[in-house]
């Protein structure tokens, strides 16, 4: 393996990967890569790719080294992370993978939700009926969205549980045995749902933790609920693909990047280094110890356009409206949405005692110090107290006044002032 660059000069080759054992045989295999790489085309993998009702989220990636189509099935995956420097091929791959679910599944099988924060890359596909939102470009708005998102499992999990099932397959065909009339059903049957990610190290950089923990919690547990996560970014950085996400997500796929340190932040193996770019990527799916190397396919602008405008002439977009709302919705509270749950409680116990120091919110609350000290910085940011003094307490610069005016309690039904700061 350390003779890799001897080889390589030996041979002439670009790059050359070694692949050692080559899986299930008793041989060392060494990757030449050809000198004119060989376009991919999209149309040549979705039409040798068998149609099959029970698999509408199975897409094609590309081909394998022997030629071999290789496909993905989102259901077994069943979360994707993609990864890889610009102009590697992830923006085209996010295409091949949402174009090959809209020519196989109906708006009412699968529903689509696209965060996009290069604004760029998604927002050709606005206006399709498989979007439940238009597509969503501000990072804030995109933590509200995957909020939501989480909430819309748990309330499919509580579906399931009153129907006495385990997954979303178990509870659709309940709905199809209990729906024997066509013409009036008794219930609906669930879509899945597929959230995509164009450049995730844009949203960290935004809203980092409330982001990161909503993807935690879908990677987690959505599963069975019909949710799958393709989230891509060109920073492979462990700030970025943080060990929460990585460990939740377990299959990947990395396009050509800078270094050793990258692949192995991605793929947890040296090799992606090694790739030539423009679609050549390394495929490492969930139960699979070793990566694939595999040719993605390739698909244009134009012809994305066209699959685009056949689809919205078949049926027009039907948004959620409390989605929307729910999204756009950034301004609503922030103040109270952000704060600890025992923000309003420490705002009125500082102004009480006239004084205010981490370590009086940690004994009256009984919580951790950090804890403690990010209620104090919230504080004071709002304008409650003033900046340290050292050992010395803060000044508290409220009054009972800013507190009813800033909790809204200054209003008819609000209960008695006298009751808060008693």
């Amino acid at each position: 393996v350390n003779l890799a660059d001897d080889l390589a000069l030996a041979l002439a080759a670009k790059d050359i990967r070694i692949e050692a054992p080559i899986p299930g045989k008793p041989y060392v295999g060494i990757e030449v890569p050809n000198r004119t790489v060989a376009t991919v085309s999209f149309r040549e993998v979705i039409e040798k790719q068998p149609m099959h009702p029970g698999k509408i989220l199975e897409v094609p990636l590309g081909k394998s080294v022997t030629g071999e189509v290789i496909t993905a099935n989102l259901t077994k995956m069943p979360h994707l992370l993609i990864a890889g420097s610009t102009g590697s091929g992830k923006s085209v791959m996010i295409n091949v993978i949402i174009t090959s679910i809209l020519m196989r599944a109906r708006p009412d099988e699968v529903k689509l939700m696209l965060i996009d924060p290069k604004m760029v890359e998604l927002s050709v596909y606005n206006d399709i009926p498989h979007l439940l939102l238009p597509v969503v470009t501000n990072p804030k708005k995109a933590a509200n969205a995957l909020n939501k998102a989480v909430s819309e499992m748990e309330d499919r999990y509580q579906r399931f549980e009153a129907a006495g099932v385990r997954d979303i397959d178990e509870y659709n065909e309940l709905v199809r045995e209990n729906n024997t009339d066509k013409n009036k059903p008794m219930m609906d049957e669930m879509p899945f749902m597929v959230i995509v990610i164009d450049e995730l190290a844009d949203l960290m950089m935004a809203a980092g933790n409330e982001v990161e923990t909503a993807i935690v919690r879908l990677a987690q547990k959505a599963r069975a609920a019909g949710v799958h996560l393709i989230i891509a970014t060109q920073r492979p950085s462990v700030d970025v693909i943080t060990g929460l996400i990585k460990a939740n997500i377990p299959s990947r796929i990395a396009f050509a990047v800078s270094s050793g340190i990258d692949s192995r932040t991605i793929l947890d193996a040296n090799g992606a280094e090694k790739l030539l770019g423009r679609g050549d990527m390394m495929f490492s799916p969930v139960g699979l110890s070793k990566p694939i190397r595999i040719q993605g396919a390739y698909i244009s602008g134009r012809d994305v356009q066209k699959i685009i405008d056949f689809v919205k002439e078949q049926q027009t977009a039907d948004y959620d409206q409390d989605l929307i709302a729910h999204v756009n919705d950034v301004t609503e509270d922030d103040h109270q949405q952000e704060h600890d749950e025992h923000f309003q409680e420490a705002v009125e116990y500082v102004i009480q005692e006239k004084k205010a120091s981490t370590s009086m919110i940690q004994r009256r609350f009984r919580i951790g110090y950090n804890r403690a000290a990010l209620i104090i910085e919230d504080m004071e940011q709002v304008g409650v107290v003033g900046p340290s003094e050292g050992s010395k307490g803060r000044k508290v610069l409220w009054g009972l006044a800013n507190y009813q005016q800033y909790f809204g309690l200054n209003n008819p039904e609000a209960p008695n002032s006298d009751e808060y700061l008693s």
